[in-house]
């Protein structure tokens, strides 16, 4: 028997593949499948099942191509509803995987379908249970996504959670291993630790929402309390998970179509394409492209893109480094942004060549700001809730970069005011979404957070 565990750290997302016997499972699988078919044939082995935890919000996965391309039954969990052919596993009915067998649990809360595999070895040993988005480490899984397709309230999802969590998931056997679907870093849970693989009886000590002695009204209250709202696109990638979508090789096809500056000006003018512009943000500073938007594939990209353009119908041209355009147009089409239409040809310096308006971002150092400072200059903070409690310049305005569109009317503007976040990303993204909406009074502070600390600026929790 092998057990791997295939993890996107940019979704923070665990994908995991099983094999015995040359027969081989797939659970939450992402959008592209070649690494799940070469996984496969280097072990000489049929990919029998896929496994789905739950109907994903954060990312589009590959249960569909996977499953054409190899004839393996797609499986989930009781009361899935989708379009496509699909087994609806019984509540504990059983699996054979080569000398292994596969039970499907039945543990809904954080969304009603959701369900988790439990993989006994070949002595019929529990070994492993792949939790899904019921069980994070350190955290379970947030409870207010499926409310409106339930017409149920979060509460009560939490309540039926806790229900799975007691009855199902904690009388197994503390050796048993804990495969989440997500890590630190995933909007679908608020205190997920590092680590992507524990034992579930570290859990029960670690995790807060399985305290031996923890009241139904206890969790109920912990599980909902501080939960900010869900990203606008995970609605669009549920549907796209239940309904189905476009083929993977399709989307990228399309989207690296190459055009020159002329064709790429054109249909920028006659769409309502997004000039996206994935670059390093020390290179859109420098110069790009007058409204552009930079969420750069060197950051938390396909996060940040389903936050922020939100729309997964958004029609999209690249501006890319030469070499990345397909994992750009990959790493798009794993929240479900398929409407990338090709990339800029020759890059931002065939744009200058063509005589084309280049626009820059002034950015300065911390330094500065720490002199700027004396003249009471405004100071807007886009990091995110926790980290804005523990640790702010006095008077700076927090505006919280996925929610950014929120506060357009508190920006000033008539003056210079300076954006920072904690190391330099997002304070970029920010900036170039001010400049797109035609505030271009916005100075950026390289570095972040990390560098104002440096530069000794006095900061308050």
């Amino acid at each position: 028997m092998k057990v791997e565990q295939i993890y996107t750290g940019c979704l923070s997302q665990g994908a995991y593949y099983i094999e015995s016997n040359g027969e081989a499972a797939i659970i939450d699988p992402l959008r592209e499948t070649k690494p799940y078919l070469e996984r496969a044939e280097r072990d000489n082995a049929n990919i029998k099942y896929i496994f789905e935890t739950h109907f994903h919000a954060d990312f589009v996965s590959g249960h569909l191509t996977l499953s054409q391309q190899t004839g393996a039954s797609i499986i989930y969990g009781p009361h899935a509803n989708p379009t496509f052919d699909a087994l609806l596993a019984k509540d504990n009915e059983v699996y054979q995987l080569g000398a292994v067998t596969i039970t499907a649990i039945h543990t809904p809360g954080h969304t009603m379908e959701s369900t988790t595999y439990l993989l006994k070895d070949e002595n019929g040993k529990d070994y492993a249970i792949f939790s899904g988005d019921t069980l994070f480490l350190g955290d379970v899984g947030r409870p207010d996504l499926a409310q409106k397709a339930n017409e149920i309230t979060q509460e009560d999802l939490a309540g039926i959670l806790f229900d799975s969590l007691r009855n199902k998931i904690m009388p197994l056997a503390d050796d048993v291993i804990v495969y989440p679907a997500h890590g630190a870093g995933s909007a679908c849970g608020k205190n997920m630790m590092k680590e992507t693989v524990d034992t579930l009886g570290n859990q029960k000590i670690m995790n807060y929402a399985l305290r031996a002695d923890m009241t139904r009204e206890e969790f109920i209250k912990e599980v909902t309390d501080g939960l900010a709202p869900p990203p606008l696109y995970f609605p669009m990638n549920v549907k796209m998970n239940r309904e189905g979508y476009t083929a993977f090789d399709e989307v990228i096809a399309q989207g690296t179509t190459a055009l020159d500056p002329e064709i790429f000006e054109r249909i920028a003018n006659e769409t309502d394409a997004v000039v996206l512009d994935v670059r390093n943000q020390i290179e859109f500073i420098d110069g790009h492209i007058p409204r552009s938007i930079f969420i750069g594939l060197d950051g938390g990209f396909a996060p940040w893109v389903g936050a922020l353009l939100a729309d997964v119908e958004q029609i999209i041209l690249l501006v890319v480094s030469p070499g990345r355009e397909e994992e750009a147009i990959t790493r798009l089409s794993r929240v479900g942004f398929d409407r990338t239409l090709g990339y800029l040809s020759g890059g931002i310096d065939s744009w200058k060549e063509a005589g084309k308006e280049v626009d820059t971002l002034e950015s300065v150092n911390a330094e500065t700001l720490k002199q700027q400072m004396e003249n009471k200059v405004p100071i807007i903070d886009v990091r995110n809730d926790g980290e804005f409690s523990n640790g702010h310049i006095p008077n700076a305005v927090h505006a919280p970069l996925g929610f950014l569109n929120n506060y357009l009317n508190d920006f000033p503007k008539n003056e210079k005011f300076y954006v920072h976040c904690a190391g330099g990303y997002r304070s970029v993204i920010a900036a170039s979404i001010l400049k797109s909406r035609g505030i271009h009074n916005v100075v950026d502070v390289a570095g972040g957070f990390a560098a104002i600390k440096n530069a000794g600026i006095a900061v308050e929790a």
